[in-house]
């Protein structure tokens, strides 16, 4: 599989100073800081984790020597919330700068941020907002993401949407706009399968469909996690990216799809509320490891009875 996803070995220099820990293949989990005894506790806690950039931001104190800890042992994925990448105004230097010094000083193995907006003016929100597909909103998203990666160095996963709306104005499908972005700035995608799940159900159309036009040859990190189910206000179902439960059958299973057409990629459980003690999390990533192994050997199989 090709892909622009980053890897260690590509960012290595003389001042490194972490460890370099390979993440291929590799299901992981959202580093939570009541966890921390448990996880260096465990025999075989898991292969990665991730953070949210923004809880980082701050000079240090007991975040940044939890984070560091986890560093030495485990590889890191850096998942940037606040970045607005999608919004109409220019991008926050003090924010991007913060990220840039971020990337330094943990070296993540992977590094992603969101399509979508969350700020107007000085109003901060705490949603990630859908874009209308245009080829303004392109060439706006593109240079953002150009500015981002030119700060950092290295390529941007950007993760797509769960959405509750759709713009009359757009004029382009959401994997057609995702494959332009790619096109333009070379950054890397990371593909949230729940978000896959939650916008078709909400916005009727198929998952499966989407999945077969998004382009899978440039995504260098996948996300799993829980929805909650709500009703419209016309008592229709409504499916919310709530983070705060197990992975639903239909995306496990969208999953195993997925991973079966690209071959494993690294794959994060994503729970940010109602967290669970440490083992239950650590279960939702051995059961995505076991997709994971599942498909790497089928991979490698078929590879040595092609060569025999």
């Amino acid at each position: 599989m090709s892909t622009s996803a980053a890897r260690p070995d590509q960012f290595a220099s003389a001042s490194q100073r972490f460890p370099r820990h390979e993440i291929d293949g590799l299901a992981g989990t959202s580093f939570k800081h009541q966890h921390l005894q448990a996880i260096l506790a465990d025999d075989a806690p898991g292969g990665f984790f991730e953070v949210h950039a923004e809880n980082y931001m701050g000079a240090g104190g007991p975040p940044h020597a939890a984070l560091a800890r986890i560093r030495e042992d485990f590889p890191v994925s850096l998942h940037g919330v606040c970045m607005s990448i999608g919004g109409p105004q220019p991008l926050d230097k003090a924010h991007l700068g913060r990220f840039k010094d971020l990337v330094r000083r943990y070296e993540p193995a992977l590094l992603s941020e969101h399509l979508a907006w969350s700020t107007h003016e000085t109003t901060y929100y705490n949603d990630l907002l859908p874009l209308p597909y245009t080829e303004a909103t392109v060439t706006r998203v593109a240079a953002h993401i150009d500015e981002v990666q030119q700060a950092i160095g290295r390529p941007l996963l950007l993760e797509n949407p769960s959405t509750y709306v759709t713009f009359r104005e757009s004029t382009m499908s959401e994997t057609a706009f995702i494959r332009e972005l790619v096109k333009r700035t070379g950054c890397g995608l990371l593909l949230d399968i729940n978000n896959v799940f939650v916008s078709a159900t909400n916005q009727n159309y198929s998952a499966l469909d989407y999945l077969s036009d998004f382009p899978l040859d440039h995504v260098g990190e996948i996300h799993l996690a829980g929805h909650a189910q709500q009703q419209d206000d016309e008592g229709e179902l409504l499916l919310i990216d709530s983070h705060d439960g197990p992975v639903s059958d239909a995306v496990w299973k969208l999953f195993d799809t997925v991973i079966g057409r690209s071959g494993p990629i690294p794959t994060l459980i994503e729970w940010d509320s109602a967290i669970p003690d440490w083992p239950v999390l650590k279960r939702e990533a051995a059961a995505a490891q076991l997709i994971l192994d599942r498909h790497s050997q089928a991979s490698s199989r078929e590879k040595f009875h092609a060569s025999a």
